[in-house]
């Protein structure tokens, strides 16, 4: 059983508090108020390190809200530190409801703010807690709402692609495609590709755009592979083979039999695809892939993390695909004491409010003024979700591990690393820009000069449309 008890109004109400009495949300400016027993802590004590922890728990979003405190509860037990006193604020998942808790928060005399989830909470509470210097560690996944001493523990988009390009380019891949949405995850997706080849020494070649609400990718995926000429090729191959066959020629139709199931022939311009998405749109579009002939061994599929929340397993051409994901190592006792409690399996984002409580106890050891440094420090922290830091601009690295889609389940075929020392894999991408000597992709779906401003922020020098050689240096349209 938990028997954590906070401040006044902010214990947690469902179990081991005084009263049989459940908790309410009081409609009182986004306070969480929670029947408690004060009785076991010193709410004036000058050693107290206070959390205002910002939460959706009305509102559309009140599952998750429900479920991130939950975490937190958990972590509270195990923390067992009567001097760390988290208060819950319920932001209802709206701009407005997050200004007001945080405001409240900060009366209350927060010395950081856990939260809120959702990125417009994020960009609407930052002048605030910047203004009062308190720093905030948030849920988010958008980086662009980040900044200085507003940080995330969520899983950012640019550390996934990283992660999961620079294991494919240690294995081997050098030419990557990308087939992305057009919009704002998939210029994050293209932005870290490019960061990320350029830190690998290898090239993003292909970029294929598909508007968001698509299911059909034939169109574009049949430009990607250039299958017309790829097609022709074949087709004319196939002709001379027959020709030389009729003649005699055991060697022809030997290979004339290879190539009986072939649509298309010649070297493909890529030889991995990343695919930010799941579900049957992920399925779709790697069997259109795999019926224009760019399938494994000759392509390897990548993912984001979003794609262990499917099951694959059983589709042949996903099989052998890898994508990164948040290591499970130690995930195992966080999901079997929340479900001992709450009686539920917990979501894969509670994890990461059990990692932002846990965390805060380490820096309520430090002086107030210290406690950038102490987020920011380099050597990073151990949570549940394994090894995470944070960088000064508010983003945040996670040891991710990459797992491999096979018949039997998923495997974990590179394990994330214990700590961040001396690994060049994780070390925080450099910056994307015009001149960062990129070499221009073959883009399709979006016109060229929109493309290249959503990805490096200005169109690439001309000087650098070359043309492709034997060793992939370059490439143009």
């Amino acid at each position: 059983m938990l028997k954590k008890f906070s401040a006044v109004l902010l214990c947690f109400g469902l179990i081991a508090c005084s009263s049989t009495r459940g908790p309410k949300v009081a409609d009182r400016g986004g306070i969480q108020e929670f029947n408690s027993d004060v009785s076991e802590i010193n709410i004036s004590s000058s050693d107290s390190f206070r959390v205002g922890m910002l939460l959706p728990l009305s509102g559309p979003a009140a599952r998750h809200g429900q479920g991130l405190r939950n975490a937190a509860m958990v972590a509270l037990d195990d923390i067992n530190n009567p001097n760390l006193i988290v208060q819950f604020y319920d932001s209802k998942g709206t701009p407005e409801g997050a200004r007001t808790a945080v405001k409240n928060a900060i009366s209350q005399k927060a010395n950081i703010i856990v939260g809120p989830l959702m990125s417009t909470e994020v960009q609407a509470i930052a002048n605030e807690t910047i203004y009062q210097g308190v720093p905030v560690i948030a849920f988010s996944t958008a980086q662009e709402v980040l900044q200085p001493t507003v940080y995330t523990m969520g899983l950012l988009v640019e550390e996934q692609v990283d992660r999961i390009m620079s294991y494919a380019a240690q294995k081997g891949r050098s030419r990557f495609a990308l087939l992305i949405p057009d919009n704002s995850t998939g210029n994050a997706v293209a932005k870290a590709a490019f960061k990320s080849a350029r830190k690998n020494n290898v090239a993003v070649t292909v970029v294929g755009y598909y508007k968001p609400g698509t299911s059909d990718f034939s169109g574009i995926i049949k430009e990607m592979t250039d299958y017309g000429t790829r097609h022709g090729a074949v087709v004319r191959k196939k002709a001379e083979l027959e020709a030389r066959a009729k003649s005699g020629d055991a060697s022809a139709a030997q290979e004339l039999k290879r190539l009986k199931t072939k649509e298309g022939i010649g070297e493909l311009d890529f030889d991995a695809v990343l695919i930010p998405e799941s579900g049957a749109k992920l399925t779709a579009a790697i069997s259109m892939f795999a019926y224009y002939d760019a399938a494994y061994p000759d392509v390897q599929f990548l993912g984001t993390s979003i794609w262990e929340t499917g099951k694959f397993n059983n589709e042949t051409a996903i099989v052998k695909s890898l994508f990164p994901a948040i290591s499970r190592a130690h995930s195992a006792y966080f999901a079997g004491k929340y479900n001992s409690v709450f009686g539920e399996r917990p979501s894969s984002l509670y994890s990461f409010a059990y990692d932002a409580v846990a965390l805060t106890n380490q820096l309520a050891k430090q002086p107030p003024e210290n406690i950038n440094q102490a987020i920011t420090k380099p050597e990073g922290y151990i949570g549940i979700n394994g090894a995470f830091r944070f960088f000064e601009d508010g983003s945040n690295q996670h040891s991710l591990d990459i797992l491999e889609i096979r018949p039997s389940g998923n495997v974990v075929v590179d394990a994330a690393p214990k700590n961040f020392n001396n690994d060049i894999s994780h070390e925080k991408l450099p910056p994307v820009d015009v001149y960062s000597g990129f070499a221009a992709p073959k883009i399709y779906g979006k016109n060229r000069q929109s493309a290249e401003i959503a990805i490096f922020g200005s169109l690439l020098p001309t000087e650098k449309e070359l043309s492709y050689d034997d060793a992939g240096s370059s490439i143009t349209e």
